[in-house]
């Protein structure tokens, strides 16, 4: 039975071509004990999958030892290192969790709105494009985590609990056992592989997976069309699906014959089976608006068209994939009206309606009842996710089951429904905060508004509040038992603790501001200044205000100073550091005009030599330092902003060219 059971690990299982001693003792699993069926879907660390050898001690030269899985091949290996689920891993690693396994990782992502978006380098005509995407389904996966685990003050574990309860669908897999296999081992077939008058069918289920055998036969040629090379409708009669993923500018579709195929390896001896394609087809279109997402058409519809030149691109490959799909769907017509399913995903209206019209000669319904969706996570619409997906689809899982663990988990949730049952009547019994009063509401709107004015240096406005609200020039923040409002406890202390000198003059001399109050670690506003303006608004006012005004002493005031002479201060400040500027700015000169520019070592130094001979003229700029000049400043957003005009302006030109020249 261990043997048999590697023999299965080693070779998946294929739903078609099902061993003989496992199909004739194939049970469905609430047949062996009587008991309800259960979705035994692995979404925990109770189930590991067979045909991965998912362990947690997996090391070698085709595994990863951090996600613990094995491979059959080195291909294998790299594209699981670029999966959404070694980078989701890769984050928990770095958060100091546990990493998780498949199936949990499905369950994570499954209620994203958007599908993963895992990059193909090899045929994918934008790597930035899927890179950008993919890390926005792991930021958004992250976020959503941290989001949950902030709620009512729950955990996450409380919330991933909550999203594994079944609802009243039904489970996406089919389980059974076999006495060929450990007891603790179940099979899991695709439900949405079988057509809905088998699925409503359950009870024959088993007699429908032996109908629905495959002998396998050898690789034939199949007479193509010579227009399109498409099978003829008529050349092929074997049961086969199409396959569909369109989204994000990418499409690609393929017909797949279900008969395994035989050929004979070289190497090993025996027979191997392998999928049969009998057309295929991908596109690409440059239709989404990077780093902003959405088609054009659908940010047409929201905002109303738009003028630039990479709109107007967008609109002509939009038109330009719908017309290929529909054209590719029309001469696979043959090959899709006889296919047993249809397995389509098409997120979007936009991509719906290129799929499902309606237009005139439409092959796609979306009545058609061998229509169905992808039962687990996809990526970008590839001729390898397509494949990707066909062998996920008719390959039987394998799993064990760890029934200590089971029952271990069983308690554990027993134990954690007590405590949060305590907890809830805990949190019911403890005293309600005291709700505020309407005049204490009142002064912590105030609060609010007036620090807002005061961050933005609004005096005017300030000041127009304070009147118009009767308050007093000294209003004291609420609560003031923050750490704020301790540190400044009246618009005056803020205004200074924030270095704003036109906000002290307006508070102090129009606004009637005492300067002498203190804040709770006895110092005055004038204490909180910051720089030399702020404290000469305060001599200022002293100035204009009168010495009988206010006790300036006790508000740690200096001596009274005239506004004109801190203008003449400032401004003879101010010219001393431009000359300082420009007896510098001569110095360098006349050293570069001596010794040349100084390079330091590094890029950095090399830029920095190549922008001061720039500036004194001593050699022309090149075309990439005019565009590095032209972005300097600008924010990432703009820069990228910058650059999509650019290529779009060049797009036009090369357009205007081809047409020219025709």
């Amino acid at each position: 039975m261990d043997q048999r059971k590697e023999e299965v690990s080693r070779r998946p299982l294929y739903v078609y071509d099902l061993p003989a001693d496992i199909l004739t003792t194939l049970t469905r699993k609430d047949d062996t004990g009587g008991e309800a069926q259960e979705d035994i879907t692995p979404t925990s660390s109770t189930y590991k999958l067979v045909v991965e050898s998912r362990t947690e001690s997996s090391v070698g030269s085709k595994s990863c030892s951090l996600c613990g899985v094995t491979f059959h091949t080195v291909e294998d290996q790299r594209g699981h290192i670029r999966s959404d689920l070694h980078g989701y891993n890769l984050k928990q690693r770095l958060r100091g969790a546990k990493p998780v396994s498949e199936g949990d990782f499905e369950k994570l992502v499954g209620d994203l709105d958007e599908s993963l978006s895992g990059s193909d380098s090899s045929d994918s005509e934008d790597d930035d494009e899927g890179d950008t995407r993919k890390e926005t389904t792991l930021s958004a996966l992250l976020k959503k985590q941290a989001a949950l685990s902030s709620v009512d003050g729950e955990d996450t574990d409380t919330f991933a609990s909550k999203k594994r309860k079944r609802g009243s669908g039904k489970p996406p897999l089919f389980w059974f056992t076999t006495p060929t296999l450990p007891s603790n081992t179940y099979l899991g077939i695709y439900r949405s592989i079988f057509t809905n008058t088998e699925q409503e069918n359950e009870a024959k289920v088993l007699d429908i997976i032996k109908n629905k055998q495959l002998a396998p036969k050898p690789q034939a040629k199949v007479p193509v069309d010579s227009n399109n090379g498409v099978p003829l409708p008529e050349a092929y009669k074997g049961p086969h699906m199409f396959l569909c993923m369109i989204g994000g500018g990418h499409f690609a579709a393929m017909v797949v014959s279900l008969t395994p195929k035989q050929t004979k390896s070289a190497q090993t001896g025996p027979l191997t089976r392998e999928a049969t394609v009998l057309a295929h087809k991908t596109f690409h279109r440059y239709t989404t608006r990077r780093k902003q997402g959405g088609a054009q058409s659908a940010n047409d519809a929201a905002k109303g068209a738009a003028h630039s030149a990479g709109s107007s691109l967008r609109r002509y490959n939009e038109q330009a994939l719908t017309d290929e799909v529909r054209l590719l769907l029309q001469d696979w017509k043959g090959l899709i009206d006889t296919s047993e399913l249809l397995f389509i995903r098409a997120t979007g209206s936009t991509n719906r309606r290129t799929l499902f019209g309606p237009y005139d000669g439409q092959v796609l319904r979306q009545n058609d009842p061998r229509i169905r969706g992808f039962p687990f996570s996809t990526r970008r619409a590839t001729q390898n996710e397509l494949m990707r997906s066909f062998v996920e689809l008719t390959r039987v899982k394998v799993l064990e089951v760890d029934e200590a663990a089971i029952a271990a988990a069983k308690l554990t949730a027993e134990e954690a429904a007590k405590q949060a049952t305590a907890a809830k009547a805990s949190k019911q019994s403890a005293p309600t905060a005291r709700k505020r009063s309407e005049e204490e509401e009142t002064a912590l709107l105030h609060t609010s508004q007036i620090q807002a004015l005061i961050r933005r240096s609004k005096v005017p406005a300030l000041l127009s509040y304070i009147k118009s609200n009767d308050l007093p020039p000294d209003f004291q923040f609420q609560p003031q038992d923050s750490q704020q409002n301790f540190h400044a406890p009246t618009p005056l202390h803020l205004a200074s603790s924030q270095n704003s000198a036109p906000l002290i003059s307006g508070l102090l001399i129009k606004g009637g501001a005492n300067p002498t109050i203190s804040n709770s670690d006895s110092k005055t506003a004038f204490d909180l200044a910051g720089d030399r303006s702020t404290r000469d608004a305060f001599r200022v006012a002293r100035s204009e205000l009168g010495e009988s005004k206010w006790d300036w002493e006790a508000a740690h005031v200096p001596a009274a100073l005239s506004r004109a002479e801190a203008e003449q201060r400032d401004a003879r400040e101010k010219k001393e550091e431009a000359k300082k500027e420009e007896d510098r700015r001569k110095a360098e000169a006349a050293r570069l005009a001596a010794e040349g520019p100084k390079v330091v070592d590094g890029p950095l130094g090399k830029a920095a030599g190549r922008g001061r001979a720039l500036a004194l003229g001593q050699v022309h700029k090149t075309a990439q330092e005019k565009r590095e000049e032209e972005a300097r400043g600008m924010t990432p957003e703009m820069r990228m902003r910058l650059d999509r005009e650019r290529r779009a302006r060049a797009a036009e030109a090369r357009m205007r060219g081809m047409q020219g020249g025709t």
